[in-house]
């Protein structure tokens, strides 16, 4: 919609990637998608140093600094007129010569970013929904926010031919996280989800609610949890950019808790939206 950011100009969406660009052949490069509410980013700094972090993890040199980025992000919501969505931004290490290794040092990293209207899911996170269960097929460094995706579009996508909102992943019998959503189990009032390591991405939302926790006064254990525990879970729910916080009441046909949200998770989401609402006073 609208303008869209291409390095450091806002121009009209058109043409603008090269046959060569290494996002388009080899997925060389990372992303970001910022929810924004009312107009207003949401955690836009947490966001901007993930992308940094995943930026140094695969040797990708920023365009520009962060300042002048967020700068240029925020007129970009100002410009498309953009109240409730996302901004999808992604850097690719550029357009050269296809070879597997490393370009030279003067190809330059190529910066889109673009808005996109994106409702949250209020339906599902009030009333919960149904998830599937998976095999973690991705590869070993889920922490790095890149724009190799296709295992988690087939996981999505067997997720969306059952009717089901998201497909969560396991490796062996371990749950790690969702196809695009980390993943929280509720046990005997504790919280648990899979620890921020190499296996997952560690979601900005996820990072919200454990902060919430802390201030709920609710145990968090991050430690790996089974398929079994999660199947025996008294509560479970998904957490994303957008998606926010979604109770999930089924996996695999197979009912959770009392197939309703659960108290602990209906009394995160409160205050999940209360941080939304002081976004939208201040």
């Amino acid at each position: 919609m609208g303008k869209v950011l291409y390095n450091q100009q806002f121009v009209e969406r058109s043409k603008l990637i090269d046959i060569e660009d290494r996002g388009y052949q080899f997925g060389d490069g990372i992303y970001e998608v910022i929810g924004v509410y009312d107009g207003a980013f949401f955690l836009l700094d947490e966001h901007l140093q993930r992308l940094k972090r995943s930026a140094k993890e695969i040797q990708l040199s920023l365009p520009y600094e962060l300042t002048e980025l967020k700068e240029k992000l925020v007129e970009l919501v100002s410009l498309n007129e953009l109240t409730d969505g996302v901004v999808y931004l992604q850097i690719t290490r550029g357009e050269a010569e296809r070879w597997h290794h490393f370009p030279h040092e003067s190809v330059t990293p190529i910066l889109i970013a673009y808005t996109k209207i994106e409702e949250t899911l209020d339906e599902a996170s009030k009333n919960g929904a149904s998830a599937v269960l998976t095999e973690d097929i991705r590869w070993l460094r889920c922490d790095i926010k890149t724009l190799n995706l296709l295992p988690n579009v087939i996981a999505k996508q067997k997720a969306v031919e059952n009717n089901a909102v998201e497909a969560i992943l396991h490796r062996g019998d371990v749950i790690t996280e969702a196809s695009a959503s980390n993943v929280f189990m509720v046990k005997d009032g504790k919280v648990f989800t899979h620890p921020a390591n190499n296996y997952i991405l560690n979601g900005i939302t996820r990072q919200k609610v454990l902060e919430l926790c802390d201030k709920l006064q609710i145990t968090v254990q991050e430690e790996a949890f089974t398929i079994h525990d999660l199947l025996a879970a008294d509560e479970l729910f998904i957490t994303a950019t957008k998606l926010d916080i979604v109770p999930i009441i089924q996996v695999d046909n197979q009912p959770i808790g009392s197939e309703i949200p659960g108290e602990t998770t209906k009394k995160i989401i409160q205050a999940f939206h209360s941080s939304l609402q002081a976004l939208r006073i201040s």
